[in-house]
């Protein structure tokens, strides 16, 4: 077989065809090229089957979640807590924004939601407190990117079904490196709140404020707590943690907290449900397109060339992080993982990098391209919730990108920071 479908991918990428159906039409248009028109059937099974998989049903299931709770008015509530916390420093509001993109990852799993939810309230009540609209937008995309780290996380899920790693593990996996981003981006914040002056959010909560807004958020954050120890407790499979995630916001929101109305589920629903037809026709999709790869022996090629540029791992991880960073400015990080999982893992864990440790390299890295230009969506996304032009806001990022690319860095030459939790689960 013929590698035309690769230029045909490309093109169709390039001419601004959706992902979806350029993984598709490309291999399709390839093998009527080729004269093997018989294996349409086999590509036809591929897309089903790729779609077709009980873990897979956890990301709707936590897509669902996260909108139940962004509709209910979980945010406020986490953004109120976290304003009594670190809202009396420098820049607090911006400090409030970072703290709140970790608590919400816990929650959503999702970059994109992440801004879109924040940015809505935080983006206006930065720039009204002296915040320049590029900076708060800035702030808000660079700290999004924890969501999908930090766990239950999307794209973690999407890896552990492409490639049969245990999602419990790449959990565990995400959580140091995450907070370390998040510690990053506020030693960086508050750098640049001194230097421009940027106000305190408020005086200094007490502890019974503190103590109040902690109760009202108390079990929103309960969440991660329930589905992470449920599933390291072996209690249920990730699948049925996303499921009671769902029961879960629905009874906390409807009963406990009355945040959420009857008549507000038709659009949730409508919501997730398109939601996860995107992402499940992405990911069958991507699946078939991956099949492509391997039964045409890119994959085996690609592995050769790439051992016989160096047998040094530490510079094959370096170049295969650079790789991935560029891939991550042009291809959204699902399909991405989707395609090129199953193409460079093995040759990395060939050469003795275990699973878990590449799984987090790979999303990370992926994650970070999320917000980089020039197609980053989290980008394009603050954009539209700021109304600030996506360059501006990609040069006011550029301190954050280099404190992600030092976090990357850290991860990939100090296996300890994602395998420690992991080993001491038992996961590793």
């Amino acid at each position: 077989m013929s590698l035309s479908y690769i230029w045909i991918f490309v093109l169709l990428l390039t001419a601004g065809t959706p992902v979806v159906f350029a993984l598709l039409v490309g291999p399709g248009v390839s093998l009527m090229i080729d004269g093997n028109e018989v294996y349409f059937s086999a590509l036809l099974n591929r897309l089903f089957s790729g779609m077709n998989s009980f873990p897979l049903m956890a990301v709707p299931f936590f897509i669902l979640a996260g909108e139940l709770m962004n509709q209910g008015g979980i945010t406020q509530s986490i953004v109120r807590f976290c304003k009594t916390l670190i809202g009396h420093y420098r820049g607090g509001l911006a400090q409030v924004n970072i703290l709140s993109s970790v608590l919400f990852a816990g929650l959503s799993g999702s970059a994109v939601a992440d801004t879109s939810a924040l940015g809505k309230m935080l983006i206006p009540a930065m720039e009204q407190n002296g915040y320049s609209r590029r900076f708060a937008a800035a702030v808000t995309a660079a700290s999004s990117v924890i969501g999908p780290i930090i766990p239950p996380s999307g794209i973690m899920i999407l890896y552990a079904f492409i490639m049969n790693v245990s999602v419990a593990g790449m959990f565990l996996a995400g959580i140091l490196p995450g907070l370390l981003i998040c510690a990053g981006l506020m030693i960086v914040t508050n750098r640049i709140a001194k230097k421009r002056n940027y106000p305190i959010a408020n005086q200094k909560a007490t502890w019974g404020e503190r103590g109040s807004a902690f109760k009202v958020s108390f079990l929103p954050l309960l969440t991660p707590v329930i589905l992470l120890g449920g599933i390291l407790a072996g209690v249920f499979t990730p699948t049925e943690a996303a499921a009671v995630a769902v029961g879960y916001a629905f009874i906390v929101t409807l009963f406990i907290t009355n945040t959420l109305k009857l008549n507000q589920l038709p659009l949730i629903l409508v919501n997730a449900a398109v939601q996860s037809g995107t992402i499940l026709l992405l990911v069958g999709s991507a699946v078939t397109f991956a099949w492509i790869i391997t039964v045409s022996g890119l994959a085996d090629s690609l592995a050769t060339n790439i051992m016989q540029i160096t047998s040094n791992v530490l510079l094959l991880l370096l170049i295969i992080n650079l790789f991935l960073f560029a891939i991550g400015m042009f291809l959204d990080a699902g399909p991405a993982i989707l395609i090129l999982g199953p193409v460079l893992a093995p040759i990395f864990i060939a050469l003795g990098i275990d699973p878990l440790h590449f799984a987090v390299i790979m999303c990370v890295n992926l994650t970070v391209g999320l917000a980089t230009p020039p197609m980053g969506l989290v980008l394009f996304v603050a954009a539209s919730v700021s109304g600030e032009k996506t360059e501006n806001i990609a040069l006011e990022m550029l301190p954050f990108l280099a404190v992600q690319a030092l976090v990357i860095f850290m991860i990939t030459y100090f296996p300890a920071i994602t395998m420690t939790l992991p080993r001491l689960f038992g996961f590793a």
